[in-house]
């Protein structure tokens, strides 16, 4: 019997809600829960924890490139923290940079990227802790939920990873950046959730940049782009087109539970 090819273990072909339909719907779900998981980690804490390390001038790359950095020997590569900073003004990021360099959070590699001191793995190590303590908080009374979204996510993970290796696949710059996001052993589900969806949202970031760099575009004219004006519809719709392989990985019944799930969790 022939092997079977290993990315379609992960594809369901149910036709009902097609990956590229629900990649538009939840996208804005996804973005919901992040922020919120996020928004509590700043005021349970994080905002405090971070005065103490020299305020955001030292820590806020840190915040940002958790996932990498808190990871022994993680380090940013200069095309990922371009890619990840992509809608920013390059002069400023750089500047950003140097004033993490300068406090002694981070130290600069020769490609322009960089990796935490010993300072700022102290720092993650707390921040992964203060936001364990704020997601359980948050997220309190809905443990089945959070369980059933963290193994979605990292199906859909492991699909993109996988994905991310074949010969064909687009460059991702982002999100090789920022995934898999560091989860060592003991990591709270609230954690792990909060972290696998801010990884999920550079793969959409890294396909909504090819969809606008397809269509002719600069980070400058996209932006300038409004709405509801037509091309932006079409970049939007290419964007969930070019995000919609790893939705394969879940039946159309399971991107509906993901769906209920996302609404239900509050923040």
């Amino acid at each position: 019997m022939p092997t079977e090819p290993l990315l379609d273990r992960f594809v369901n072909h149910d036709v009902g809600l097609p990956p590229h339909r629900f990649a538009g719907l939840v996208a804005p779900a996804i973005d919901r829960v992040f922020v919120a998981g996020m928004l509590a980690g700043r005021d349970g804490g994080g905002a405090e924890l971070s005065q103490r390390y020299g305020g955001p001038a030292a820590t806020g790359l840190l915040v940002e490139f958790r996932t990498r950095l808190a990871a022994p020997g993680g380090v940013i590569d200069g095309s990922g923290f371009a890619a990840v900073t992509r809608y920013r003004n390059p002069a400023v990021t750089r500047r950003n940079l140097d004033k993490h360099v300068a406090h002694g959070t981070v130290v600069r590699r020769p490609d322009g990227g960089f990796t935490a001191t010993e300072r700022g793995a102290d720092f993650l190590a707390e921040i992964y802790q203060v936001h364990a303590e704020v997601t359980e908080e948050l997220w309190a009374g809905h443990d089945d939920r959070v369980a059933r979204l963290v193994e979605a996510a990292g199906r859909l993970l492991a699909y993109a990873l996988l994905r991310a290796d074949e010969p064909d696949a687009e460059p991702a710059p982002a999100f090789a950046a920022m995934a898999p996001p560091y989860e060592p052993e003991g990591l709270a589900p609230g954690v792990q959730l909060l972290n696998r969806l801010g990884a999920l949202r550079y793969h959409r970031a890294d396909a909504h940049a090819a969809a606008w760099t397809a269509a002719g575009h600069t980070v400058t004219s996209v932006a300038e782009l409004p709405l509801g004006l037509p091309e932006r519809r079409a970049i939007e719709q290419e964007t969930d087109r070019r995000a919609a392989g790893p939705y394969t990985a879940l039946t159309a019944q399971e991107r509906l539970e993901v769906l209920a799930d996302l609404a239900a969790l509050p923040g």
